[in-house]
């Protein structure tokens, strides 16, 4: 008994660990440990393999906007639980989780901004909060800042990142896919362009509605695009499907979308197309 409480007493304690900055983030694709500022440097794509890390709303913009040009306009509307919906947690439970891990209200980020000081009204989703799905105020801040776009005159761009329609809210989410391929009718009427870039992922009633009904549609190299899942659609065709079919680039083969753009020249291009299609030359630095 005397040996036993020796190693007892003598047995280490736990010790608080001290938070330590989170400096690197391992590469999904090659597993390669990569520092965090030199990653952020690089626009989020592995120095090593080229994939095409996510990125939040905030970073997306910091990439594809001149710097300190952005202007949001999103933030005010407020998502609302119609339904009452309660699945294994009642859905306001899940949007203060998303809240809170995101900073903004729903997992949409509006404003306008400039491009090689072209000025371009952007709409980019967040895909941290609740898988980038679409539900009213998502729409709603497409809608708006469409409406915005043909107002002003200026190019919108929307980046998707999306796993579909929200389900917490029903058939209030699916008449979001209505509503803002309608509202993007205005752009046509004005003659302004719309650019669309899907990254990874696109997917449900995100890629049914407004992703793709873009002047141009654009996509990261190896983005998942779809609409439903692998298996539902081998499942339903009852067909073998080709090896990345609902990749970028073998979309881009069979015409689904314009061009596989890297991210860190996603800027520049914009501006070249932009240029072209508004009529008026990009600055040549930015």
């Amino acid at each position: 008994m005397a040996l036993d409480r020796f190693f007892r007493r003598r047995r280490p304690q736990p010790q608080a660990t001290p938070d330590l900055p989170d400096l690197w983030t391992k590469c999904p694709a090659c597993k390669e440990g990569l520092y965090n500022r030199e990653l952020e440097a690089n626009a989020f794509v592995c120095p090593k393999c080229g994939h095409h890390l996510r990125t939040d709303a905030a970073q997306r913009v910091a990439v594809l906007l001149d710097p300190e040009s952005f202007e949001q306009m999103s933030g005010r509307v407020q998502p609302t639980d119609h339904l009452g919906f309660v699945d294994t947690e009642a859905y306001t439970d899940r949007l203060k989780r998303a809240q809170a891990k995101t900073g903004r209200p729903d997992a949409i980020l509006t404003g306008t901004g400039r491009i090689h000081g072209l000025d371009v009204v952007v709409a980019v989703m967040d895909f941290a909060f609740s898988g980038g799905s679409m539900g009213s105020v998502v729409g709603e801040e497409i809608a708006r800042a469409a409406e915005d776009a043909a107002r002003r005159g200026w190019p919108l761009i929307v980046v998707a990142a999306s796993g579909g329609a929200r389900m917490q809210e029903s058939a209030l989410s699916l008449m979001q896919m209505a509503k803002t391929t309608v509202a993007l009718e205005d752009l046509t009427t004005a003659g302004v362009p719309y650019v669309s870039i899907l990254t990874d992922p696109t997917t449900g009633g995100v890629t049914a509605s407004f992703a793709t009904v873009a002047d141009v549609i654009l996509a990261e190299p190896g983005a998942l695009i779809g609409f439903a899942g692998p298996r539902v659609i081998q499942q339903t065709i009852r067909q073998h499907l080709p090896e990345g079919f609902q990749r970028a680039e073998f979309l881009l083969t069979h015409g689904m979308v314009d061009d596989v753009v890297d991210r860190r020249e996603q800027r520049a291009y914009l501006a070249s197309l932009l240029g072209v299609l508004m009529k008026r030359p990009a600055e040549v630095s930015a």
